[in-house]
């Protein structure tokens, strides 16, 4: 059997391994456009500030470990061409441009996605930048060091991410967000609170224009100026533009693999496609979200590492089904931790339900312990059934550990009332005595009580 896997850098690499393990005497090879696979993208932007000195230490495995498995990995080939009826690609070596053609029997297609890059005048200048590979993320941390201005484009994960990195090395950073709030996957009350506390940490080193885009960029061969559409004119050495990523799925799409109302590949719980041995899983694979019980397209890294593994236990002819994401997710700026999971209160509204919230401040432990500090919780349920919808928690204290904690929650469908009798553990180092998750349930039962 030849299994063949394009793209690898996680779901595509976790597929490759884990059907080695299955299935040692498969044939796998791997094509990937890139020098570089099974790596970790997420931990770019804290190369880029300086946290980690060697951007080889965010490469999981090698392609030289992998062949010590068996496995053919071919770096720097682009699969041009998918002809299902023949099990065939089109394939081109992009070191020697040399084209060709291979079978498999079966195909898994792993292409991730790519940054979204808005239109804008001039945007072939130097040192205007994406950050989606290890080239781009060397290319990147090299402009910082050699700056003193940049300007993010896009006001998301990358760019809060980005953003604490340029900081971090000392950049003086305007963010410009063409939506009315920065993190959006946030409710806007939470995100107005996000903005307050970057500003409170770099007052002195960072702008955010909100409801702005870049129009142009200016320059002799770099840029040196930004144009926006509201009329600031920002002096800057250097542009990253972080405005979201899309699909990968034309190969997919022109293959005649079809594509889902996300504009993903549409896949069911065993990652199959509706060609026959195609199978598609990661970050050019449409997801179902649990709680609305509807198709979503929500790119994590933890989400395309379970896809990979089960896909390779259905490639092997073996049973596995993934169910689906709540878009369980954490991120940071310096010290202060922004996590959420499940729905916010827009999103619950777009699905149907009516959503009623409370949000809570409280200590993160007894008030008495030295490294106390408080955090901000907002619980948010459905009106009518009381079902718990999501929830969403920032603060320079343990926030991420509430929102874990009420994942199991969403997953078992759970109310507010059968929440509220949860045993969350309790000592003065690692909590209050009613945990906050715990007293958001309360006051959002009383809510839920008087209405």
């Amino acid at each position: 059997m030849k299994v063949v896997i394009i793209g690898a850098i996680a779901a595509g690499s976790k597929a490759a391994s884990k059907l080695n393990r299955l299935r040692p005497n498969w044939e796998i090879v791997i094509y990937s456009n890139e020098k570089n696979i099974a790596y970790s993208e997420c931990g770019m932007p804290y190369y880029i500030a300086g946290y980690i000195n060697d951007i080889n230490n965010l490469i999981v495995r090698t392609p030289k470990e992998f062949r010590k498995k068996g496995i053919n990995v071919n770096i720097c080939h682009k699969v041009l061409n998918i002809n299902p009826s023949k099990k065939e690609l089109l394939v081109k070596n992009l070191n020697t441009n040399e084209i060709f053609t291979t079978g498999y029997d079966r195909l898994i297609i792993a292409t991730g996605a790519v940054p979204y890059v808005p239109y804008f005048e001039n945007n072939f200048l130097d040192n205007i930048f994406t950050l989606r590979t290890l080239e781009d993320g060397m290319a990147v941390k090299n402009a910082v060091l050699q700056s003193n201005n940049a300007v993010i484009l896009g006001g998301g994960y990358i760019g809060i991410e980005v953003l604490e990195a340029m900081v971090q090395q000392k950049l003086n950073v305007t963010l410009i967000n063409s939506n009315d709030y920065i993190m959006q996957v946030f409710d806007k009350d939470m995100s107005e609170t996000i903005q307050k506390q970057i500003y409170m940490k770099s007052l002195e080193n960072v702008k955010i224009l909100n409801n702005d885009t870049i129009i142009s960029c200016h320059g002799k061969n770099k840029v040196e100026k930004v144009i926006t559409k509201n009329g600031h004119e920002i002096n800057t050495d250097m542009v990253l533009i972080a405005a979201g990523i899309v699909p990968n799925v034309e190969l997919a799409k022109n293959a005649g693999v079809e594509i889902g109302q996300t504009g993903a590949i549409k896949v069911n719980s065993r990652m199959q496609t509706n060609i026959k041995d195609i199978y598609a899983c990661g970050d050019c694979a449409e997801k179902r979200h649990i709680v609305a019980d509807a198709p979503c397209w929500i790119p994590l890294g933890s989400t395309a590492n379970k896809e990979g593994r089960c896909c390779a236990i259905n490639v092997a002819d073996m049973y596995d089904e993934f169910e689906g994401v709540l878009g369980s997710a954490v991120t940071k700026y310096f010290n202060y931790t922004m996590s959420l999971t499940g729905l916010n209160e827009k999103k619950a509204i777009s699905y149907g339900f009516e959503p009623i919230s409370v949000v809570v401040k409280k200590n993160d432990k007894a008030g008495y312990m030295p490294d106390v500090q408080t955090i901000v919780i907002k619980l948010i349920a459905d009106k009518t059934s009381h079902r718990i919808l999501g929830a969403q928690g920032l603060g320079l204290g343990e926030v991420d550990k509430r929102i874990n904690a009420l994942t199991s929650a969403l997953l078992s469908k759970m109310t507010i009332e059968e929440f509220y009798d949860d045993d969350i553990t309790y000592a003065p180092p690692f909590s209050t005595s009613i945990d906050p998750m715990l007293t958001a349930t309360q006051n959002l039962l009383h809510k839920l009580s008087s209405l």
